[in-house]
């Protein structure tokens, strides 16, 4: 029953988060791309505060320390990832984007690598780190004689909302605090919402201003607040209790497939043959990349399986 529960967890997860691509790409057409992420985490913010506090978690920041990870996840996770994330959504469809950001579990360890002197990239891991760019580079299909293509564009600002996720998982690593997940995850939420509004006011060319708020827009918000915000946060912390951060990575994996679900249900749309080629390379080059942490986790699933055969 545990294990069901934790798979049904999984995938409601990623189906919650791969429909949230298609509600940017409808919110997106009422409302600028960085004010929309910062209402976004506006309401997500004060509901993971408000469930916190109903939890008895202790919320206010101590130590100096403890705000770290609130600053870097906040203004890198937060911030600087939806800004250029939903910007990227204005030039490529939700369900590329999703694909994209499956770069994210192969740049985190190697942005921690690069930064540390305890590790090292071996060649088995240089070789998925180059698949997963080359997937990168057929996703993008980058034209020699028009380089600033919307869907290159696209795929750039994207590529760089990974990589601003990235460093905010690296500027976190190892950051000691005596808050609760959720605690710490509400405030990230509100140092990115304040992220996210700063840059929408310092854009030239976007305003909140032009945010139309129809009905449309008010639901497609509403759900990628509370449905994919809080309510996604709140999923992904108890899966990341129960399975680990190697199989939570998993996510970034079939996010895309519930991404794509969502577009052919509502709008018709089919993957390209370039975007299903893209995602093979980049997630080849995450099995690769991650091979010895892979292998770790299927012999501790053997191992648990024989213990429990035998106990039986």
């Amino acid at each position: 029953m545990s294990r069901t529960r934790t798979l049904v967890a999984f995938l409601a997860l990623a189906a919650v988060w791969g429909s949230a691509f298609l509600a940017t790409d409808v919110a997106l057409g009422f409302v600028p791309p960085a004010f929309l992420a910062a209402v976004r985490f506006d309401i997500a913010a004060v509901l993971l505060f408000a469930f916190t506090v109903a939890r008895g978690d202790r919320f206010i920041p101590t130590a100096r320390g403890e705000w770290k990870p609130i600053l870097a996840g906040g203004v890198f996770s937060i911030g600087a990832h939806h800004a250029l994330l939903f910007s990227g959504q204005v030039y490529i469809p939700g369900s590329v984007a999703s694909v994209l950001l499956g770069i994210i579990p192969l740049a985190t360890p190697t942005l921690t690598r690069l930064t540390s002197t305890r590790e090292r990239l071996t060649p088995l891991g240089a070789v998925g780190l180059t698949l997963g760019f080359l997937g990168l580079v057929v996703i993008a299909n980058p034209n020699p004689e028009n380089l600033l293509s919307s869907n290159l564009v696209g795929a750039v600002l994207v590529l760089g909302s990974a990589l601003a996720f990235a460093l905010g998982a690296v500027f976190t690593h190892d950051s000691e605090t005596g808050m609760s997940l959720l605690a710490v995850q509400a405030w990230m939420m509100l140092i990115g919402a304040i992220t996210l509004h700063v840059t929408s006011a310092a854009l030239p060319w976007e305003s909140a201003a032009d945010a139309s708020w129809t009905a449309t827009a008010l639901v497609a918000t509403g759900y990628l607040a509370v449905v994919a915000g809080a309510g996604g946060f709140l999923l992904y912390f108890w899966l990341l209790d129960r399975i680990g951060p190697i199989e939570v990575s998993l996510l970034e994996y079939v996010i895309p497939l519930f991404a794509a679900l969502a577009e052919f249900v509502f709008l018709r749309r089919i993957p390209t043959a370039t975007t299903v080629a893209g995602f093979a390379l980049i997630f080849a080059g995450f099995v690769l990349f991650k091979r010895e942490a892979i292998r770790g986790e299927l012999r501790r699933a053997v191992e648990g399986r024989r213990t429990r055969l035998h106990d039986d």
